[in-house]
Parts: structure tokens; sequence; C-alpha cells
């Protein structure tokens, strides 16, 4: 994205990956939820998350070695001009599907203006800057933009690409069972929809030998059970049913791997580190809903969430609370007041930001035995924005209760357990409870929970986004304007704000570093001071308990266990268990 690749031309291996990992066995991952599609690139049906990565391929590859470098997959060159007003992307001659036909001009074609017209949200957005997609000549694929956007280019390189024959007659957008076609190391081996689903790794795949994949798609076999019960996944794991597990709690961490098998040595945990930002994660409000609309609101309900006693309760304070949506990395905002170009890039929004955006914001500290002055400021905020106590209730003018409900997921979120997650709003409640709030919570499966998010049907909920060290156009997919009407965007929170745009716009804009780096720190603010959602901690590292036969290199990428560590450059050692 800014100044040059690290790896020189002519490199061997990616930095992360080892040329010598030996390659055969298999690998049983858990995945919480279900499935009922194949097709992971439509809005419709729920289909497994590490389709795409297996069995597809893109353009070009990335390295999690760098915040946003891309190398040459199904392309083998690349070019641009300064201004990256268009990509021309020159396809490999020997790149092939995983029936033996080859990859053409014409299957890019057809997948970039199939995705960016009838694909997944996700993919629209980037579509829409684009003024034509032709091809120049063999095997060459020219992308023109229509306006300033300099990740596009790298956007158009992972973009999926699909066998356009396997769609002739028939509707992209429609959920189906049959697994796409790709040119990927894996192909679909068996499945039975919502409970497994098993990846074989393809031994005529065509792009084994690249320079970019030495190293990496060792196992034979990628298999995922599914579970609707993360303690259900635990246990499975716990009896060797189950190769792989992230914790995400740090007590259980600590206190509940003592089973026999970790005591016998044929499971170990491992902290990796990473230096990518901290994202979001916690209860995020609806502000479509007219209780949440008012920042006064938001601001009490904040004050009345006891993070401190929660965090110690829950963790042990065991990782640090998410103070700044970029935290652990140099795109955070800095404490106090805007200064600089910061100050100078949201000082024309500035009669429109929240309170705290410009001048500095922290969220509120519990003390931690009951809370009792940040609940004092929470209701003298309520009462600013006409909620009075009336009896034991709070209700505005019109009489009417402060009443909300509460969505969360059977199965818990990626950073906290389905346990945690019952623990926090237990607590959170009966704080609210103490100022007049009439909070209702709803457990729901996962395709309730899908629909509902997708529909932004909930009050409150609880919500994780995950941030890279290059964000860029996905940011307008979270946090833009067209998300608040437009269905299926990671806009839950519903808002609308013209400064987070134009710092979106102008890190996409930017060709310095230090000007980006300004565009995301102000961002950052906006996102922060928003008080869209009521942070809780996260990770610095991922805490991953495996089976000992399992290796990984002893190179950590960057971006740590990150999509393009597992399984991508992992590997079992001969005649471990399989």
């Amino acid at each position: 994205m800014f100044g040059d690749p690290n790896l020189p031309a002519g490199f061997a291996h990616l930095p992360y990956a080892n040329p010598d990992a030996p390659k055969g066995g298999r690998i049983v991952m858990g995945e919480p939820g279900s499935f009922d599609s194949l097709n992971p690139f439509i809005l419709k049906g729920r289909a497994p998350f590490a389709l795409p990565r297996h069995v597809t391929e893109t353009l070009m590859i990335r390295s999690i070695d760098e915040p946003f470098t891309l190398y040459g997959l199904l392309a083998e060159s690349v070019t641009t001009d300064a201004a990256r007003s268009f990509v021309e992307f020159t396809l490999r001659p020997e790149a092939r599907f995983s029936d033996g036909s080859p990859v053409t001009v014409e299957d890019v074609i057809w997948s970039f203006r199939t995705l960016g017209t009838e694909g997944h949200p996700l993919y629209r957005g980037a579509w829409t800057k684009v003024a034509d997609i032709t091809s120049p000549g063999s095997n060459r694929v020219r992308i023109d933009f229509r306006e300033p956007d300099r990740e596009l280019a790298l956007l158009m390189g992972l973009r999926p690409v699909l066998k356009k024959a396997q769609w002739e007659g028939r509707s992209f957008a429609d959920s189906t069972l049959e697994a796409p076609i790709g040119s990927g190391p894996y192909v679909v081996d068996s499945f039975e929809p919502g409970r497994f689903i098993t990846f074989r790794r393809n031994p005529d795949w065509w792009g084994k030998d690249l320079p970019v994949n030495r190293g990496l798609q060792n196992l034979d076999e990628i298999r995922y059970e599914f579970f609707t019960d993360q303690n259900v996944m635990f246990e499975a794991f716990k009896a060797g049913a189950l190769d792989v597990w992230r914790e995400q709690s740090a007590q259980r961490w600590q206190t509940r791997f003592d089973f026999p098998a970790l005591a016998q040595g044929r499971v170990v945990q491992e902290e990796i580190p990473h230096r990518r930002p901290a994202g979001i994660t916690g209860l995020v409000f609806n502000t479509r809903q007219p209780i949440f609309a008012d920042w006064r609101v938001r601001e009490a309900l904040t004050l009345s969430f006891d993070h401190e006693f929660i965090a110690q309760t829950l963790t042990g304070n065991a990782d640090p609370r998410i103070g700044s949506w970029f935290a652990n990395s140099d795109l955070a905002m800095q404490p106090g007041p805007a200064s600089g170009r910061v100050a100078e890039l949201l000082a024309p929004f500035a009669a429109d930001l929240a309170p705290g955006t410009i001048e500095g914001y922290a969220l509120p500290v519990g003390d931690g035995r009951g809370n009792r002055a940040n609940l004092r400021r929470a209701m003298a905020l309520l009462e600013e924005a006409g909620w009075t106590m009336q009896g034991d209730r709070l209700r505005n003018a019109a009489g009417q209760p402060f009443r909300f409900e509460i969505l969360l997921q059977q199965g818990g979120g990626e950073v906290v357990t389905l346990s945690e997650t019952h623990q926090i709003t237990d607590i959170w409640i009966e704080a609210l409870r103490r100022i007049g709030a009439e909070p209702v919570v709803t457990m729901v499966d996962a395709p309730q929970f899908v629909a509902r998010t997708n529909s932004y049907d909930f009050d409150v909920t609880w919500y994780t986004r995950a941030l890279s060290l290059s964000p860029g156009n996905e940011q307008m997919l979270y946090w833009g304007a067209r998300g608040v009407d437009e269905p299926g965007t990671r806009n839950w929170m519903g808002m609308g704000s013209p400064a987070a745009e134009a710092m979106i716009r102008h890190m996409l804009e930017a060709t310095d570093p230090e000007e980006y780096r300004a565009a995301v720190q102000a961002l950052d603010r906006v996102l922060s001071a928003g008080r869209w959602v009521i942070p809780v901690w996260y990770q610095q590292v991922s805490r991953i308990a495996y089976a000992a036969d399992l290796h990984h290199p002893e190179a950590i990428p960057l971006y740590g266990d990150w999509p393009g560590f597992l399984p991508d450059v992992w590997w079992r050692a001969a005649g471990g268990t399989e």
C-alpha cells in the first residue's frame, strides 16, 4: 500500500513459511454455529467461512508479515500508474481450476462483474468505483477506476476468481449446496450441512511450486466440525476429537487446562503474539432505534458498565481494555486533545462531532465497588436527555419506560466465551436496573442471529470487528452511511457520520504514510467518542492449544494468528496421531 514490498524479486518463500515442511496428515478443527450453503460469496444462506480460503484463489496473495503487501498468485505480473487510476494483471498461463480447465481472462472478468453486482455487499462498495474492466490482450485484464482510491488496485487483486462455466444458466445470488470450482489447493471432499465439511488437498494443484506457496498447504485433509455449544466443543477438544482450540478466556486458559492429554504431553499450550490493532469487541447500540439516538444516553449506559469490576471478576484483568479501536498499533489516536494534522482534518466537522472527539475522549473508569459515582453521572445525563425516575422506573415525558432488548447468540462471540457474555450481561443488567432501566435478554441460535443482525433487528447486541494495519475501503462497509439502511453491512450501530466518511476517503487518497496515519487516528477519534459500543478487552496474544504432533514455523508473522497462518503454514509430524 505504501513504499516497496519487503521481499525482493525472485524470493524463495514467504518469511513465515517453512519450505521444508513435510506434506501429509490431517487436521480437525471446531467451528461455532452451522452452515446451510456452499456459496460464501452472497448474502443468502450461511456458508463455511473457510471455504474460499481453501478452494478458490485470487490474482494476488497477501503477506501477513507486512501491513498490506500483495505478491502474484494467479497473476504473474501487475502494472499500475503513480495515481493508481488503473491496474492491469497478466495471468499465469499455467493456472488451472481443480477440474483441469485453464483460468481465463473471461473467468476473471465474469467473476469480478458478478461479485460486484450480485455478490455479498462487501464486494459492491469497491465495484461502484470501477469504470470499466476489459482485456487489452492475451492473458491480460485491465481495470480502470472512476475516482481516486489508492487501495483499489490491491483490492482487485484479492477478489476470488470463479469458473464462469459452472454458473451458466443459473442464478449466482441463490444459495446452493454445490461447491464452487476453484483453482485453490483444496477441493470439497465431503460435508453434512450444519455438522462438518472436509477439504482434500488436490495433488494436481497447479500452484504448489510457486514461491508464494512453498511451505504452505501442507496437510492432506482439513476438516471442520460445527458445534452449537462452545462447552461441547471444548469437551470434544479435551477428548481428542479436535486438534486445535483457540481459547478466548484468559481465566480459563489459566485454570481449566488441566485435563489428561495436556498432562501427558499430547496437547501443548502456546501464546502467539501479534502487532495488529485491537479492533472492537463489546455491546453495540443500534442507533436506528430512537432510544439510542442521543449520545448522552449511550454515554450514560457506558457509565453504568463497571468494566473494572467485570474484568477483574472474569479475567483477573489479564487483558487490556479497548480504549481505542486501533490500540496496539501506531494508528491509534493519541491521548488528550487532537493536534496537528489530526485536528486540521476534524476541524470542518467540529459542530457535528460528539463531545470529546476533538477535545479528547477516554472511557469512564468504574470503582469496582458498586460504581456509585458513575451511576450518579449516568442519571444526570439521562435526565438531560429527557429520561427521569418516575417511581422506580425510568420514563420519558410521555411516560414510556426505558426498555430495550439485548440480543445474544447462543455460542458466544469471537473474543469472549458464551459463559462470559452471560456473566458480562448479567452484571450490566443489575446496574441498569439500579437506574430504572428495563433491559430484556433474548437468546437466539446462529441462523436467527445472522438474520436479525443482517436486517438490524435488535437494540443492543454483542459485536466484534477485527481491524488490520492497513484499514481502507472496508471501513466504509463497516461505518459508512449506506449501512444505515442497506442490509447486510457491518454498520450495526447505524452511524451516518460525514466526518467518518471524509476520514476514510482521505485514507484512500493519501500517498504519504504520515498523512494516512493522521486520517486513521482522526477516524479512531470519531469512532471512540461516538459511544457506539461499550468496549471490553482485547488479546495481545492468541492463546492456542493444539495436538503436540502439529507444528508451525518459528518465525511468527506481523499479524500473528491471522487468516493465512493456521492451518496454512502448519504441518503434522510423520507418524503423528490422525
